[in-house]
């Protein structure tokens, strides 16, 4: 037999037999001694103790059965069974399920602290899986702008082996050629392992102005503003800038469906992205793991990210360095 089926029955017996004990002192009360009325709190104690420590199946079937025996003593002396009746009540039955309710109430409260436990573990894991897909978008950023010099640096190679004039200057410009070409092919197969499900569907090399016009031809109420340096940025923080306003909007659209949203960009020392629209009351949560990992990316340029509300409005402001974190 089981350990835990020997466990349960041993505990079943010592609550039949303390029930038994319970019963019993309830007869031929007339002249109680003192052991017995001493026995009385006693009882009270270990039954409280057996309730809160040690669980038995259908305990409560088990103090039935000890009960038949009230009813024999009832049939046999009618006040002698309502005293036993009474003593089984109040030092058994009363204590016993006192005991089992702080049970049960010590197992909802251990239960509770554990849920809460997986759940931040599962929001950490949320909010990692955001950052690291964020890092993924930024290898495939690097991978294209990378790419793209590299490439030049090939063409460039090529050109200067055609038009050398000598045997060692021609082969040099082959040999960095080659190398381009070789750099160009592991920067591929590395962001090929990292880069993981599948490719975004925004069109290569965005503008953020031909992404808020795509947001408003799909029925979105935005307006964008520019100011400051327009001169061109490098092109991780083009694409930074792009991603802020991208998720911006895709959180304006999904919790603020139709409320008009303003779009800034100001370029001077440091770019600085803000994004608001009015909001009836506080998001629930942080804004989504899609703010995390925005976070975690403008960090990585060496900027910083705020989102909240602010008088009535949700506001996400970026501001990145022109440099692009060099």
């Amino acid at each position: 037999m089981p350990v835990g089926n020997l466990r349960t029955m041993r505990n079943a017996t010592l609550l039949a037999a303390l029930a038994l004990a319970g019963l019993l002192n309830g007869v031929a009360t007339d002249a109680l001694p003192a052991w017995r009325q001493l026995l009385y709190p006693v009882l009270a104690v270990l039954l409280h103790l057996h309730g809160r420590h040690l669980p038995v199946h259908r305990g409560g079937l088990v103090v039935g059965a000890v009960a038949v025996v009230g009813v024999g003593i009832a049939a046999w002396r009618i006040w002698e069974g309502v005293g036993a009746f009474a003593s089984l009540g109040l030092s058994v039955v009363l204590p016993w399920l006192a005991g089992r309710f702080r049970r049960q109430q010590a197992e909802l409260i251990t239960v509770g602290r554990e849920r809460i436990v997986q759940l931040e573990r599962a929001q950490e894991l949320v909010a990692e899986r955001a950052r690291l897909r964020e890092r993924t978008r930024i290898a495939a950023d690097m991978h294209d702008s990378l790419g793209h010099e590299l490439a030049l640096i090939a063409l460039r190679a090529g050109a200067l082996e055609l038009t050398a004039e000598t045997e060692s200057t021609r082969a040099a410009a082959a040999g960095l050629r080659a190398s381009a070409v070789t750099a160009t092919d592991r920067l591929r197969r590395t962001v090929g392992v990292l880069r993981e499900g599948p490719t975004t569907l925004e069109p290569p090399d965005e503008t953020v102005e031909a992404l808020v016009a795509r947001a408003a031809q799909a029925g979105l109420p935005v307006v964008l503003t520019r100011t400051g340096d327009p001169a061109e940025l490098p092109s991780l923080t083009d694409r930074a800038v792009h991603r802020v306003v991208q998720e911006a909007l895709t959180n304006a659209a999904r919790h603020a469906p139709g409320a008009p949203v303003t779009v800034e960009v100001a370029g001077m020392e440091d770019v600085v992205v803000t994004v608001t629209n009015p909001v009836d009351r506080e998001p629930a949560g942080d804004g989504g793991s899609g703010l995390e990992g925005l976070a975690e990316r403008v960090r990585l340029l060496g900027g910083t990210l705020r989102s909240g509300v602010v008088d009535g409005r949700f506001t996400v402001t970026a501001r990145l360095p022109r440099g692009g974190g060099a």
